[in-house]
């Protein structure tokens, strides 16, 4: 019986290593330990009162990819399955196991189905097949925590069993130091990452040379050269190259020199006509000091400050390009006379002694509008009403607009004139605006109407608002006084609430001192309790 167990042990061994050689970076073996608890008497409907046994698993797993993998599990134990009581048990088998979702998630279930055979007492022996459930918790890069349960179908009677445990699995062939998906044991330099093409060493320019053995590691060479780039391939390292792009000779430092006039063509402004070195290596016909390739006059003879053109009145523009040659200017005038330096000529400046702007006649201005200071009724603010800005365009400058955001009425200081119908609102909200007997607290029926006026002092955003609160002439006038004001506060406060800004509304109370109707009748009385609304311009 031992034999037959250890020979299926390593045939299934055998079967497993060979079937997991893959190149596969999800692929891995593992070792697992795993403590059981056994059950035979939920399976079988003939065995009752049967205690519960444990066994001791030890496993070799070899995963074959992200999604598969397989299990050789070896079990020692007991069993109590009626007639044999506390017997020990030794099992193998080979399990298949499918990941859902894939070997690496961090909390990974599978199933499992297989094929073993279970030994008991080293005289009997049976064949199981395993179908289970797991899940394996990740606690780091190469170990996992655990939990598995299967139900296990025999092909001998009352040897059906159901198994549960837990255990660790360790991941020991797929330690990857460097991270860099080459296994320690394939990699030439485990402790630095790199690519599969030099062993897994750094290879930071991917020349096929490791950093250690290039001398240029940052940029991709030849062997030859050691890993440094000869760009135009004369033998000498674009490093130490100082024409990298043009085949030279070493004795010039791999730079040519096609004329022969000692000056190298990377720095021979005229490779093919030799001329002086400090000419840069270019011939000067006129003898002007000026170079003939940038003389813009090379056959006649003038100053390097005008390119080796003539210039006449010596102001520095040639006279070519001067449109005063005769007289000394500023090359920003075209080379005439600017006195004060802002660019126009003199004959063209409505403002000689002033420095200005062109869009301006060459005349001071300050805001930069196009009105000449001079002209400008708000010259340090830039605009288009007479030099003024006038953001609404109403024809009001802003600095005299009370209402500078909003088109107005050059009448009504550059407001909008308030609409018919928002003054008649606001007439019968002195009417409409009720508060409980003899206290400032607003009625719900109000809210409507004060909603209302928030809506106005919205549509009219460069208005504030001014509350007038009054009494009719029944208690004494002290108490009126107080009441109205605080009426007027209650107002201003629910528009407050509605968001509308504090410094816009301004409210009061004037108690009976301001009476509409006369006092004497009860319809005068409710007339004179009131809170009136002013819309005025800021």
């Amino acid at each position: 019986m031992t034999r037959i167990l250890f020979s299926s042990f390593f045939l299934l061994l055998a079967t497993v290593c060979l079937s997991g050689q893959s190149n596969n970076l999800n692929a891995f073996n593992a070792l697992s330990a795993r403590v059981l608890a056994v059950d035979h008497e939920i399976p079988n409907e003939d065995l009752t009162d049967l205690s519960y046994t444990f066994a001791l698993e030890l496993g070799y797993r070899r995963q074959l990819g992200k999604y598969f993998g397989l299990a050789v599990p070896l079990k020692i134990g007991l069993i109590d399955v009626g007639e044999l009581e506390n017997i020990s048990i030794v099992g193998i088998e080979l399990l298949g196991q499918f990941y859902p979702a894939g070997v690496n998630a961090k909390v990974s279930p599978y199933l499992h189905a297989g094929y073993g055979i279970v030994g008991e007492g080293f005289d009997d022996s049976n064949l199981q097949l395993p179908l289970g459930l797991g899940f394996n918790f990740k606690l780091g890069d190469n170990s996992w925590f655990n939990l598995q349960g299967e139900y296990r179908i025999s092909n001998q009677d009352n040897r059906d069993n159901i198994m549960a445990g837990v255990g660790y699995i360790y991941r020991f062939s797929s330690v990857d130091t460097d991270k860099d998906g080459i296994v320690n044991r394939d990699d030439r330099c485990p402790d630095l990452p790199g690519p599969a093409a030099t062993g897994g060493c750094p290879d930071t320019d991917m020349d096929g040379i490791i950093d250690s053995d290039d001398k240029c590691p940052t940029e991709v060479g030849s062997i030859a050269m050691n890993g440094c780039p000869d760009a135009d391939e004369d033998g000498v390292a674009d490093g130490e190259d100082a024409c990298p792009e043009v085949a030279g000779s070493a004795a010039t430092k791999g730079c040519p020199d096609q004329d022969g006039d000692g000056v190298t063509d990377d720095k021979d402004q005229c490779p093919d006509v030799a001329g002086p070195a400090d000419k840069m290596g270019c011939p000067d016909t006129d003898g002007d000091g000026v170079p003939d390739h940038e003389d813009l006059c090379p056959k006649v003879a003038g100053n390097p400050t005008t390119t080796g053109c003539p210039d006449r009145d010596g102001d520095g523009i040639s006279d070519s390009e001067d449109q005063c040659p005769d007289a000394e200017g500023e090359a920003k005038a075209g080379g005439c006379p600017d006195r004060d330096g802002d660019g126009i000529s003199d004959s063209e400046d409505q403002c000689p002694d002033a420095e200005g702007e062109a869009k301006a006649g060459g005349c001071p201005d300050r805001d930069n509008d196009g009105t000449p200071d001079k002209d400008d009724a708000c010259p340090e603010l830039a605009g288009t009403l007479k030099g003024c800005p006038d953001t609404d365009g109403d024809g009001v400058a802003d600095r005299i607009d009370r209402c500078p955001t909003q088109p107005g009425d050059v009448a009504n200081a550059g407001c909008p004139e308030i609409k018919q119908e928002v003054k008649e609102r606001l007439e019968y909200a002195a009417r409409a605006v009720q508060f409980q007997t003899g206290s400032a607290k607003l009625k719900e029926s109000s809210y409507v109407i004060l909603s209302e006026i928030a809506g106005i002092m919205r549509q009219y955003p460069d208005y504030n608002l001014t509350i007038s609160g009054h009494t009719d002439n029944v208690g004494s006038e002290v108490t009126n006084l107080n009441l109205s004001q605080r009426r007027a506060s209650s107002c201003r406060d629910f528009l407050i609430a509605t968001g509308i800004r504090e410094a816009r509304i301004r409210s009061a109370g004037y108690g009976e001192s301001l009476p509409t109707a006369d006092n004497s009748t009860a319809e005068g009385r409710r007339l004179n309790r009131r809170v009136e609304f002013v819309l005025s311009p800021r």
